[in-house]
């Protein structure tokens, strides 16, 4: 194994574990990373394609490993106990919306949508979003990530729908930016994303999966193999992390940060340092 490209799928692999499920934009990150290491570069454009599809189902697997005993519980008890009929029934009508609109603009997002200056400024716009959201001063109505009234959890996963017409903009952070914006305290905010993304990224991923079946090489498997395990482990330690972050401070800090990734994109693209070649569909 080329020792290089292997240091290259674990860069890749780190950061697609440390961005996907915090609101900074996983595919903003990706784009800079790959540019600046050229890993598409050297495995050409359809491995690379199919690697960054595996490394963002290594780490929705990262959350249903953290959620095990929850998820099997929840299987389990589905006939007699609410709160798992609830959670189970919110969950299906989160999913709905992206599910819909995601089979219906997928290639429309592809082919129009899905360039570098749409990543940079919708990762600006969500910051300066993020940023305003934390300066309300709003009292939750909705505590329990597990309880949420259906309408609540429907509208959740419209929000969802903006990350899907509006790559950059974040699948996590137009999630908890709309569900704090409906009432829903900053933690079970975080959770009910979580618990979101488990079906829609499965899905997403499992179509990628399949339009990319015919790319994969014996050589390819070695690198999506490091990088799968990589975003798996470091995604995990995220997940922990944030969970305990979010009940203590406030996402201001990542609105300014995003502000100022999509501020150094924009200047990326303008010098030519960036451009569409770099952006992948499917992510």
């Amino acid at each position: 194994m080329d020792l290089i490209l292997a240091a290259k799928a674990v860069i890749l692999g780190i950061v697609e574990g440390l961005t996907e499920f915090i609101p900074v934009s996983s595919t903003g990150h990706l784009i800079v990373a790959d540019r600046l290491i050229g890993f598409g570069g050297d495995v050409g454009k359809p491995t690379k394609d199919l690697f960054l599809v595996v490394i963002q189902l290594g780490a929705i697997m990262s959350v249903c490993w953290y959620y095990r005993r929850r998820l099997l519980d929840v299987a389990t008890t589905l006939p007699s106990d609410p709160r798992s009929r609830r959670l189970t029934w919110n969950l299906v009508l989160g999913f709905i919306p992206a599910a819909v609109v995601g089979l219906l603009a997928h290639h429309y997002v592809e082919e129009h949508m899905l360039r570098p200056e749409v990543v940079a400024a919708t990762l600006a716009v969500g910051g300066a979003i993020l940023v305003a959201v934390e300066r309300r001063a709003w009292k939750p109505v909705h505590e329990d990530a597990a309880m949420l009234p259906a309408r609540v959890a429907l509208a959740i996963g419209v929000f969802q729908c903006l990350a899907i017409l509006l790559p950059g903009t974040s699948r996590s952070g137009a999630t908890i930016i709309g569900a704090m914006l409906i009432g829903v305290s900053r933690v079970a905010a975080t959770e009910f994303s979580f618990f979101l993304a488990i079906p829609i990224m499965l899905a997403a991923s499992g179509y990628d999966l399949l339009k990319h079946r015919a790319d994969l090489t014996t050589h390819g498997l070695e690198l999506i193999a490091i990088g799968f395990v990589v975003s798996f482990i470091v995604a995990l330690g995220v997940v922990h992390w944030l969970l305990r972050f979010v009940a203590k401070h406030t996402f201001t800090g990542f609105g300014w940060y995003r502000i100022a990734a999509g501020l150094l994109l924009a200047l990326m693209i303008w010098r030519g340092f960036i451009s569409a070649d770099d952006v992948h569909p499917g992510h």
